[in-house]
């Protein structure tokens, strides 16, 4: 399989099927390295996440994303989150309990809160629906259009990951979603705000 293939092959895979979960921790460091040598964010990407979903320890997770976003800014996958979040592998979890049925131009969208003015976690989560893409609604709140104001005072950026799997719902799913998985990630233990 040619290179060009494999890309689009890698790029097809959503990080919630975790393609790299059969592999040893070292394989997937293995792949981590070639995908930095080679400037690939797509393979950068998929290993940094299967590592973060091991529970792999922040500092580790923080340094390779810097190192990725360093060198493959424009090929990294917009699921990726740009810092590190203690509690996206829960998320990835309470999300895959939720299904899309049908076809529609809704989408679920979850926004990264900054709370490190607050005691506790320094996160917190915004859940969303819109017919808008989700880095489209996040810079809509962000513009103050229809904003909500935890994602415009306290928004740093779309969660993309966790929800792949529910674009494209009808209007009235992508409603009962959103209030359910915001319930459901607030009866996890964290910081919630939407979901209405």
């Amino acid at each position: 399989m040619s290179t060009r293939k494999r890309s689009r092959a890698k790029a097809a895979q959503t990080p919630g099927q975790r393609p790299l979960r059969p592999l040893t921790r070292e394989a997937v460091l293995e792949r981590l390295q070639a995908a930095l040598d080679g400037r690939d964010g797509i393979a950068g990407a998929h290993s940094i996440h299967e590592l973060w979903m091991r529970n792999e320890p922040s500092p580790n997770i923080e340094a390779w994303l810097g190192q990725l976003w360093s060198v493959a800014a424009a090929s990294v996958p917009e699921w990726l989150p740009m810092r590190y979040v203690d509690w996206l592998p829960l998320a990835y979890d309470v999300a895959a309990r939720f299904e899309r049925e049908g076809r529609g131009r809704s989408n679920l969208y979850l926004v990264l809160l900054d709370y490190s003015d607050s005691p506790g976690s320094p996160y917190g989560v915004y859940v969303g629906a819109s017919r808008y893409k989700p880095a489209e609604r996040f810079d809509q709140h962000k513009a103050g259009i229809r904003a909500a104001g935890s994602v415009l005072k306290r928004g740093l950026e779309v969660l993309v990951g966790p929800v792949l799997h529910l674009q494209g719902l009808p209007r009235a799913q992508a409603a009962a979603l959103e209030e359910g998985l915001a319930e459901a990630l607030r009866a996890e233990g964290l910081r919630v705000h939407g979901g209405h």
